[in-house]
């Protein structure tokens, strides 16, 4: 019998891992759910390790199977990064892109960039995961992140796509019937919505004016009846009239032009939200990651996304 690990069996398991159970497993390789368990058991007799816990519900990695799928995803991550490095600009692009960006953001600005980018290049897989917070810098489950602010780790490389700025926004109707704040402490008199996302300080906003040495800022402690971990509802709650909301401008500059929502205390600037592409150093001759990272920072730039206009 043949002992070790054999390359083909790197992209069987990262397949078998991510699906979430044998039979997803089987309909994504084409092959029957018994296939898929029998080749399992024969890696895990070869290697004499156990790396899927299994039962009839439901099945998880084993400590052993995550150091496994962790050095597998690498490994095939660098093996498409070689075959693209030897094939100079003469190839195309092609393997898989392990995309993770945050909800709203990556539903209303991420995925239409991934679908033109794959029409394009059609031997690219993309698989774009949206979650409400980052994933740790560590975590090797993910080729590139989408991101709002620089993260300050020299371990990865962190690219800026795009700038973007926090605004701070209500309804006409909440503003007309609980008044216009005129100061940022006014704001301690109104239904602030929470957003729990990432580092952010939860329920304190900082409101600047001026620049360099004459800026002064002011750090308001908010309060409100709704919080959430999802930027896109606390914005609908915004335009329900529940309350005043900051949020990327990304995001809501197209409710502002509609009329949905009215930006206020316009003089004061909120903290910097510019947009950033992070992804692991190993990653940084890697032409299938930068080829869609031009892609992404030349459609965020492009003329015809008003978000970008509005921002340059």
């Amino acid at each position: 019998m043949t002992t070790g690990i054999q390359a083909a069996e790197l992209g069987f398991f990262t397949t078998l891992a991510t699906s979430g159970s044998l039979s997803a497993a089987a309909r994504e390789l084409g092959v029957t759910t018994p296939a898929v368990s029998k080749r399992l058991a024969l890696m895990e007799a070869r290697l004499g390790l156990p790396l899927l816990n299994r039962t009839t519900r439901r099945m998880s990695l084993t400590p052993e199977g995550e150091v496994f799928l962790e050095h597998a995803r690498r490994i095939l991550g660098d093996i498409d990064d070689l075959d693209q490095l030897l094939a100079g600009s003469a190839g195309q692009p092609k393997g898989l892109l392990r995309i993770n960006a945050t909800l709203g953001f990556g539903r209303h600005h991420v995925a239409p960039v991934i679908a033109r980018y794959v029409r394009q290049y059609p031997e690219v897989d993309v698989q774009l995961q949206l979650s409400a917070d980052p994933p740790p810098l560590s975590d090797d489950a993910f080729d590139i992140c989408i991101r709002f602010g620089e993260p300050p780790d020299a371990r990865v490389i962190a690219r800026h796509l795009a700038p973007n700025r926090r605004l701070l926004c209500a309804s006409p109707s909440y503003l007309m019937e609980y008044g216009t704040p005129l100061a940022p402490l006014d704001l301690i008199y109104h239904n602030c919505i929470g957003i729990r996302q990432g580092d952010d300080a939860y329920g304190v906003w900082r409101l600047s004016t001026g620049k360099g040495a004459r800026q002064k800022t002011e750090t308001v402690k908010v309060r409100g009846n709704l919080t959430t971990n999802d930027g896109e509802i606390a914005v609908n709650w915004a335009i329900a009239g529940m309350g005043i909301v900051m949020r990327a401008a990304w995001d809501v500059e197209r409710h502002l032009e509609s009329g949905q929502l009215v930006q206020v205390l316009e003089p004061y600037h909120t903290p910097g939200a510019d947009i950033y592409a992070v992804y692991p150093q190993r990653h940084r001759l890697s032409s299938r990651i930068r080829l869609f990272l031009d892609f992404l920072a030349q459609s965020f730039s492009s003329a015809d996304d008003v978000q970008a206009r509005q921002q340059s």
